[in-house]
């Protein structure tokens, strides 16, 4: 077991209806959020299961496809299909009801993260965004293939400032990457062997980060990490269930 204060390592359950994810928090009293981001899911959703309708308050969620497809639904009158390397985004606000299953009958893995709305726009109406995957900014430097969710006027908009990469290694290489004023996050290591200066992170294992303007990481050929940062609303974070108050 790691003892390094800058690990999170994610915990496995059973969320939904029998979807099988990677959780690095809420998991227990010590690491129920990371403000301003509450919830961090890694999941893998088999045909036949996934997150039937259930009610959302308080917040924002990104839901990121690695593979197959997820069909949304709510009580907006959204319906979309997300397919591989597509995003969605919902934004809570005073309240919504959706869905989250497979779209067709294969395995769907990807991340969903949960963003907290700052106290004065907890009761701001609900939205929805969907962005396909060929719509989302990616460039490739030096053996590294960054794409982005988060952090231009192509990728899903939030009512928070946020920076949030995908980002694959071609070969073994070092990368630096900026982090924007006053953010904190965390580097999340879906599959490889990927080095944050001297600490090693593991698969299923997340290095947090704060008060710094560089990250520097290196990777082995075919691995692959998620970069997330944000500003901290310093407000409570108070989770129930589904709800965000």
């Amino acid at each position: 077991m790691k003892t390094n204060s800058n690990i999170f390592t994610a915990t496995e359950s059973m969320e939904g209806h029998g979807a099988k994810v990677k959780r690095l928090f809420p998991v227990r009293s010590d690491r129920m959020n990371y403000d301003p981001f509450v919830l961090w899911d890694h999941f893998e959703i088999a045909p036949g299961k996934g997150f039937p309708e259930h009610p959302h308050r308080g917040f924002e969620a990104i839901t990121y496809l690695f593979n197959g497809s997820i069909e949304h639904t709510d009580n907006l009158n959204n319906q979309s299909t997300v397919y591989a390397g597509g995003a969605q985004r919902f934004t809570a606000g005073k309240g919504i009801v959706h869905s989250e299953m497979p779209a067709k009958n294969e395995i769907s893995t990807g991340i969903q993260l949960w963003i907290n709305l700052p106290k004065k726009l907890k009761q701001i109406e609900p939205a929805y965004q969907q962005v396909d995957a060929n719509n989302l900014s990616e460039k490739t430097n030096e053996g590294v293939c960054i794409r982005t969710i988060v952090g231009n006027k192509n990728g899903i908009n939030l009512h928070t400032p946020v920076q949030y990469l995908e980002v694959k290694f071609d070969q073994d290489t070092q990368h630096t990457f900026q982090i924007p004023t006053n953010h904190r996050g965390f580097m999340y290591v879906v599959e490889g062997n990927v080095m944050v200066d001297d600490t090693q992170v593991q698969p299923g294992e997340a290095y947090v980060f704060e008060d710094t303007e560089t990250l520097n990481v290196t990777g082995n050929k075919f691995s692959h990490m998620m970069l997330i940062s944000g500003t901290p609303h310093n407000e409570p974070i108070y989770q129930h269930g589904t709800f965000v108050d």
